[in-house]
């Protein structure tokens, strides 16, 4: 772990070397002034070496201007150091999480993943910038008054040090009780993260059901653990700095009280006890600094392992070394033998055979659960499927990369996603490059540039958090001019118009029928009306395929999709097609 977070100071290493260096000359400078001070009390004035007066404060005055442009330096650069390195860090956990597979962020709260990237990361820069640095000066400081005090009197600086192995004996004993106090702080802070951000996303459904007071109830919980676990890690620091303060106020008696009786015995003059004084005082500041990097490490320590806990994961989807590009695709698919579920014991889909055409569109129907939209998901290969295989123009889609596979499949979904932002930079979204000219081409082709031309900002309209000032229809037509900007060669509906109104299903119903257009198109539906006129329709249950063939066919057959169609236009759904479900 230790060489991971040495890795992050590579790039700057030079601001590292200068941040180093500045802190060696305050340090330097800090060792000068009482030793010039005790040459004033001991020799200058006594002396009336007036000439020598004048040239020491000068002296003073520039290595005080030297001090104030390294402190510069140290609290500028090296501040800017650790911001760097926090951005890198926070670069590398993103592009990390985007190469994780879907099952990765079915089983993980978005919460505790921003707590990770932003809180955890925090801490870490500010151990990167002040870790090294603090322990240098203190390195310096330490040694430099040691071999000062050392010379002035011997016998004073051993007992004192001495007092300095009881304070690292300490630090040490406590340091463990400390990094798991801290690290079970991080965790409670990432479940009240999780649970701000559930309750924010939902905040129009807990209206909705007058749920305002269970809400604040679940965060007043999650809010009063970790209230707990902090009340508790102050506990442990202020012991911690209570017996470190202890300590070092002692030891200023000890210096004062022996120093001045060696005063009364003639060993040491006053300038030297002036002076020693100012170098215990010198020397206690690093003490200090230490103490308080104790803290500063373990939170430091328990946000990288959680960083690096996250770096270790691996994607449980990844290209073959040999994986090939899928290029001029034509779109014909087959399912030979496939068996998918999300966990051993529970089977989704089982020995499933299929095969769709080219620029055919085929339609899903059955009862919720049946597997339907988890079979389209398996295409892009969202999941890894058990056994058999997918194919896509006769080569196994495990044999293709993933970036050209998902590349030349789109996506209509349900449930609507946007990202916060304008309209035009969602519309954008289905091909980044795309110029102006193209999103108003696609927004045209799915019924949303009149809306859009109504509005004051037009294509630079802010559509809110996940696109909430919008409505239903217009986020779905968003989402249609996404897939005609992509231009995919396969396109999967997901039950894109189930949750609409009639006449905006019928306007987005147009849209689609240009969508699919040359194009091979799976499509899920509940409203079975919508799938006529697809050339293939496929009856999914917890069974398997249990009905395959045209509209009109699979009616004559008087089975299970004839029963649904039926119901839908008589209010009511047969005992059978319950049974079935169930």
């Amino acid at each position: 772990m230790f060489k991971k977070f040495i890795h992050y100071y590579k790039p700057y290493k030079g601001i590292f070397f200068i941040d180093l260096l500045s802190a060696t000359i305050i340090a330097a400078i800090d060792l000068v002034f009482p030793a010039i001070t005790r040459l004033f009390i001991n020799n200058i004035i006594p002396e009336n070496q007036f000439r020598l007066f004048y040239i020491y404060i000068g002296v003073l005055v520039i290595l005080s201007i030297i001090r104030t442009i390294a402190n510069y330096v140290v609290n500028f650069w090296g501040h800017a150091m650790g911001t760097r390195m926090e951005r890198d860090m926070r670069t590398d956990i993103f592009t990390h999480l985007q190469t994780l597979s879907l099952d990765y962020f079915d089983n993980v709260k978005t919460g505790h993943l921003m707590s990770r990237v932003i809180n955890d990361i925090s801490n870490i820069g500010e151990l990167a910038h002040h870790g090294p640095e603090d322990l240098f000066l203190s390195f310096i400081m330490i040694v430099g008054s040691f071999i000062i005090l050392f010379r002035i009197e011997w016998r004073l600086t051993i007992v004192l040090y001495s007092f300095l192995i009881i304070l690292m004996g300490y630090t040490v004993y406590k340091r463990k009780k400390m990094t798991a106090v801290y690290r079970l702080v991080r965790k409670k802070i990432a479940n009240v993260n999780a649970q701000l951000e559930n309750s924010i996303s939902g905040i129009r459904v807990a209206k909705a059901f007058t749920n305002e007071e269970y809400e604040l109830e679940k965060f007043d919980m999650g809010n009063q653990e970790f209230n707990q676990s902090r009340e508790m890690a102050y506990k442990v620091m202020a012991e911690f700095y209570s017996t470190i303060m202890f300590l070092l106020g002692f030891l200023d008696i000890i210096a004062l009280g022996l120093g001045g009786y060696l005063v009364f015995q003639k060993v040491i003059n006053i300038g030297d006890l002036v002076a020693y004084l100012l170098y215990i005082s010198f020397f206690l500041q690093p003490i200090r600094r230490l103490t308080n990097f104790t803290e500063q490490l373990q939170e430091g320590i328990s946000g990288f392992e959680r960083l690096v806990e996250i770096m270790s994961i691996k994607p449980t989807i990844i290209d073959k070394e040999d994986a090939v590009e899928l290029n001029s695709v034509s779109g014909r698919i087959e399912f030979k033998n496939v068996s998918f579920s999300y966990k051993k014991e529970e089977v989704v889909l089982s020995d499933i055979n299929l095969t769709i055409n080219t620029g055919q569109t085929l339609a899903l129907v059955g009862p919720s659960g049946a597997g339907k939209t988890t079979l389209c998901h398996l295409i892009p290969r969202f999941y890894e499927i058990n056994s058999g295989e997918i194919l896509i123009d006769g080569i196994n889609i495990q044999d293709i990369t993933m970036y050209s596979l998902r590349k030349n499949i789109g996506l209509v979904q349900q449930d609507v996603f946007l990202f916060t932002g304008t309209i035009g930079e969602n519309i954008l979204y289905g091909k980044p490059d795309a110029n102006e000219e193209e999103v108003i081409q696609a927004a045209i082709d799915a019924n949303i540039d009149d809306f859009i031309q109504t509005l004051p900002d037009k294509y630079d309209t802010y559509v809110g958090e996940k696109g909430v000032m919008l409505s239903g229809g217009q986020k779905q037509r968003i989402s249609l001019a996404r897939a005609f900007l992509k231009n995919p060669p396969i396109l999967i509906l997901d039950e894109a118009t189930s949750s609409l109104d009639a006449e905006t299903e019928a306007i987005i119903q147009e849209s689609l029928e240009k969508l699919v257009i040359g194009r091979t198109v799976l499509v899920i539906a509940h409203r079975l009306s919508t799938i006529r006129n697809a050339d293939q329709i496929i009856v999914l249950t917890n069974k398997g395929i249990i009905e395959k063939g045209t509209h009109e066919e699979l009616l004559a057959n008087d089975k299970l999709y004839s029963k649904l169609y039926q119901s839908q236009f008589k209010g009511f759904i047969p005992d059978e097609v319950q049974k079935n479900n169930n």
